[in-house]
This record gives structure tokens, sequence and C-alpha cells, in this order.
């Protein structure tokens, strides 16, 4: 069966901070999607097809899903969690909350809702943080399989420095961790991120098992924090005195490269951010988190002066929204606040294309373009009676997506498309 999906689409080629020729834009547009993947894109009466089922979504804008390439699936129910800075909020919330998913029930319950939210927010991949324990990243693969979702995801490795209920040791997280990625790994749209939390929670030992897991796995994404806040600096630093800074004890232990995904990475000297550029690792932002937890304010500009990618996420639940929209309007008021202007076309390609870079997956997801999965996202920037009055002097395509970004949420997604299934509605009823 052939579907062909009518709107208003915007596809991205190229960074918009890069060159002007950066996207396609179809007022009338359509997207012929088959076995799941894009067949082709363009005006609806150039690939109009009468074998194909027909869904409108016109005047609504249509474009490739979002990715979010940092979230913590077990912390669910942490978000808005009050805490002074953030190893309180670790210690106080995250840590309680996650010791929970050893039982498979409540970790398999609990995936179909972080997987539901996703959806109605209309993001259709996502780079996740499990548990320690193995049933979590069981429970969340399981579910995204059933839903035909591309997901990124492990569990956490963590030795020290955190209750017992959390903590596994290097061997036993090591010999987890192979046998997630032997199950899982490659199978469908899944793939395995070897996990370690951060330095303070685990041991030399443990990094060096995490290492392994690289150097057995070559190419496999890899995931981690880094220099987040001050404190959670100087603590590393105290367990690490050898390492000449944070990301340094990383690279000791193989972690580093171009599928390793650096989350925060905020306040960085300019050895390690010529380090990062140098072995191709990726710097993540998380705005609402970094501005919840008042950490600091990440430089875009820097990192990519600098020639480190980067991608931007909602690190749900130290961040306080699922939306990727409301993500993106923290992000624009960080820009502001370090002196730079972020264009909308800049902001929804970070979102789309941009973090599809950072994972290393562009060839597959990112972008309406043929071969690419079908996933989609029909966008509304009239959603809400405030986004109406204000859409009614626009005049532009790049107003209509500063309106979204801006004033945008889970109202504004219409529909949420994985591999050219719609599954809001099936979203919305379930969790």
């Amino acid at each position: 069966m052939k579907t062909l999906i009518r709107g208003r689409v915007l596809s991205f080629h190229a960074d918009p901070a890069e060159t002007d020729d950066s996207h396609r834009f179809w007022d009338n547009g359509a997207i012929l999607v088959q076995d799941g993947r894009i067949v082709a894109v363009g005006d609806y009466g150039d690939i109009a097809d009468p074998q194909a089922q027909e869904i409108d979504h016109r005047p609504h804008l249509v474009m490739a899903g979002f990715i979010d390439p940092h979230i913590h699936f077990p912390q669910v129910q942490v978000v808005a969690a009050w805490a002074a800075e953030l190893l309180d909020w670790l210690n106080d919330h995250t840590f309680p909350i996650e010791a929970q998913y050893r039982d498979p029930d409540h970790a398999a319950h609990m995936a179909g809702a972080f997987l539901d939210q996703l959806i109605l927010n209309g993001t259709t991949t996502a780079c996740a943080f499990g548990s320690v324990h193995k049933a979590s990243a069981e429970a969340l693969f399981a579910a995204a399989e059933s839903r035909g979702m591309a997901l990124l995801a492990g569990k956490v490795m963590m030795d020290r420095n955190a209750p017992d209920a959390v903590l596994d040791d290097a061997q036993p997280s090591y010999d987890d961790s192979r046998a997630l990625i032997e199950r899982w790994h490659g199978r469908g749209r899944l793939e395995y991120a070897i996990t370690p939390r951060f330095a303070i929670t685990s041991t030399p030992e443990q990094l060096r098992a995490a290492g392994t897991l690289a150097t057995e796995n070559p190419g496999m994404a890899i995931q981690t924090h880094l220099s987040e806040n001050h404190a959670e600096i100087e603590l590393t630093l105290q367990l690490y005195p050898e390492a000449r800074d944070y990301l340094d004890i990383y690279d000791r232990f193989g972690l580093l490269g171009p599928r390793s995904l650096m989350g925060h990475a905020i306040h960085l000297s300019a050895r390690e951010a010529a380090r990062m550029a140098e072995t191709g690792t990726r710097a993540i932002h998380c705005p609402t988190s970094n501005l919840f937890l008042g950490s600091g304010l990440f430089d875009d500009h820097a990192m990519r002066a600098a020639g480190v990618v980067t991608g931007v996420a909602t690190d749900i639940g130290g961040g306080t929204d699922w939306s990727m929209l409301a993500t993106l309007a923290e992000a624009y008021k960080i820009a502001q606040l370090r002196g730079r202007r972020m264009h909308p076309l800049a902001a929804f390609h970070w979102a789309t294309r941009g973090n599809a870079v950072a994972l290393g997956m562009e060839d597959r997801i990112g972008s309406v373009q043929p071969g690419r999965f079908a996933d989609l996202v029909v966008l509304d920037p009239r959603a809400t009676q405030a986004m109406r009055l204000r859409h009614d002097k626009v005049d532009s395509l790049m107003q209509e997506l500063f309106i979204l970004q801006v004033m945008g949420d889970d109202r504004a997604v219409v529909e949420t498309y994985v591999a050219g299934r719609a599954l809001k509605p099936t979203a919305a009823a379930g969790g």
C-alpha cells in the first residue's frame, strides 16, 4: 500500500547556519510513502499517485520528525522535582525513582508511557539512558520495536557514589551490556548505546569495561555526561586526579569518537573543545535542563567555531518539557544571552537533520528525502488561540516557524508518523 501525505512540506539538506542553500519548501507539497520509506517528495501535481491512499494535512506544515539525542527513560516521573542543583537533584529525587526500574513490570509500563510522550510531542527517534537495571533497557527496546521506532538506548553503568539500589559492579555491568547488545543491537531500527552515566558514578574499572565494549563494537554509540556544572567538575577531578581535565577521563578509556555523545558540555576548556573536534565527539545541548538546574549557558557558537558537531535535546527529567518546540525556545533564549541570534530555519534544522547528523544517522532519518524512513511530524502554527492571533500577522515561512518555536507545544503536533504509520491517536489513547 502506498500513502500520499499532503501538506506544506519542508525538508533540510544542509545546515542553514552554514549555507543559504539548506532546504526545500513545497507550499502544495506531498510525500509518497511505501513500505515505511519515502519514495518521492515534491509538488503534489508532480507526484500524485492514483494508487496511493491520500491523507490531506493542508494547510499544516509537514517535516521530518523531531530527534531527541539525550533523554532519560527512568526519569518520566522526575520532571519538575525541586532541588538546589544537579547533585542534590540526583540524590534526592532521581536515584530513588530509578531504583523502581529493577521491576520488569514497572519498567514495561513506563516504557509505554515514555514512548507515548515522545510521539505526542512529534519526536520519532531518541537516544535514551536506561536505569542501571537490565530490565529497563529490555522494556524500552521491546516497546520501541512494537512501534517500529528508531531508538538508541543502553542500561546505565554505575558502580559508586549512589545508593546500592542503583549500583552494579564493573564485570556484571559489562556482562549485562554485552547481553543486551547481542539481543537488541541492529534488530529492526534499534541500536545499543554504551552508557556509563558519568565519571562520578563509575570507577576506573567500570570505565575500562565501557571502553572494552566500545573496542569490541566499533562504531557503536556511546552516551554520557560532561561538564554540566562546577560542583560536578570539581568532584570528578578529585576522583580522577591524574586526568588533565574532565574530557581526558573519557579519552583515557577510549570513549571518544564520532558516535560519542557528551550531554551538556557547558564548561569546557579550549583543550577539551579542540580534542572533541579532533576525535569527532559530539556535544549535546540540553537547554531546559541547564536553566532549570542553574548549570550554565551552553555556547553553541563557540563549539561550532571549534569544529564540534552539536545536537539539542530535552534531557527529560532534568529537562522540563518533552516538546522539542519548547526546547528550541529555550535554546533561542540562551543564544540571546550569549549575544547570538538563532534563525528559525537553523533551529528546526537542529532538531531534525542536525540531530540526525549528531547521531550519525542522517542517511536514514532527519530529512524528507527519497530513501529515508517516513518519520514525519505535522505541525499547526495556529494550534492555540494565542498562536492564531499571532499568525494573522504572519507573511513568511520563517515567521510561522518562529511562532511554533516560541509558542508551540504538544498541541501544535497534529500527527506523528513513524515509518509511515500515523501513531499519535494510538499514543493519545494509551499510556
